[in-house]
């Protein structure tokens, strides 16, 4: 499965702008061969502009993540719609299982190449340092995994990376690659590349870890997406400017590794 994650410039609060940047860029990348785009963490509306949250978000069931969907089916690719701002009363009101009846939740969307809705992700790890998202947003409670194209994928957003015992979770449900839809910001880069990196070595599997890039005000986001193989190598990367990460994932390279290097079964 070849996976592009798009590295995509990021207005806060202009969501409509933010969407059609979005949007062309999968068809950009479904073009040059992606079976599987990968969005950053809050795309549409950009994680700082806290104040635009209520004005963004919608049902997981909404017109904004069905233009993801019909675009996913028109070019024949797979698309993680990074996250979004979810109205957990529309999605509750639309029939989706949802961690709570309102409020808001940071919500990652897989759609398969047909268009259907495949995994959804709540973050589960808000952020509080310095951020008002764990004022803002209800937790996620699962972390599911799903079958896509043959390959086992997992999500995890952003600060989910620090806390490795959720990832444990992932890998003994199945999981080969696991995608991380993020806005990490400046100073933290060597955070970043450690952390996205640590978490592939660790647990034998690749790892997509797809940033935003851009300002809000004082705090500008880091870039550096990456994409790393079950060993921790690099497989492709970016700087701080929009851009796109490419790699292949291969779940027999996931199987070989893990014969060849037994640390997940020599667990206790």
């Amino acid at each position: 499965m070849r996976v592009a994650g798009v590295q995509l410039a990021v207005e806060g609060g202009a969501v409509e702008a933010n969407v059609e940047r979005a949007l062309d860029r999968v068809r950009e990348v479904a073009a040059e061969g992606a079976d599987l785009v990968v969005l950053p963490e809050l795309f549409d509306v950009g994680y700082f502009a806290f104040d635009a949250y209520d004005r963004a978000a919608e049902s997981l069931a909404g017109e904004r993540l069905g233009r993801f969907a019909a675009a996913a089916a028109e070019h024949d690719v797979a698309v993680l719609a990074g996250t979004v701002v979810e109205d957990l009363s529309a999605s509750t009101a639309d029939g989706l299982d949802t961690p709570a009846d309102a409020g808001l939740a940071n919500a990652a969307v897989l759609f398969d190449a047909d268009g259907e809705r495949r995994l959804v992700y709540r973050k589960r790890h808000l952020f509080g340092y310095g951020s008002e998202e764990t004022d803002r947003m209800v937790p996620g409670e699962r972390t599911p995994v799903v079958d896509l194209a043959g390959v086992t994928v997992g999500v995890t957003t952003c600060y989910d990376l620090r806390f490795p015992e959720q990832f444990r979770v992932m890998v003994d449900a199945g999981v080969e690659c696991v995608l991380v839809p993020s806005a990490w910001p400046y100073p933290r880069l060597e955070h970043w590349r450690t952390l996205g990196r640590a978490r592939a070595i660790e647990n034998l599997t690749y790892v997509v870890a797809v940033n935003g890039s851009g300002r809000f005000g004082d705090e500008a986001l880091c870039g550096r997406s990456a994409a790393y193989d079950p060993w921790g190598t690099t497989l492709a990367s970016v700087g701080d400017e929009p851009g796109v990460v490419t790699a292949t994932v291969d779940p027999e390279r996931v199987a070989a590794v893990r014969e060849e290097f037994p640390a997940l079964r020599d667990r206790r």
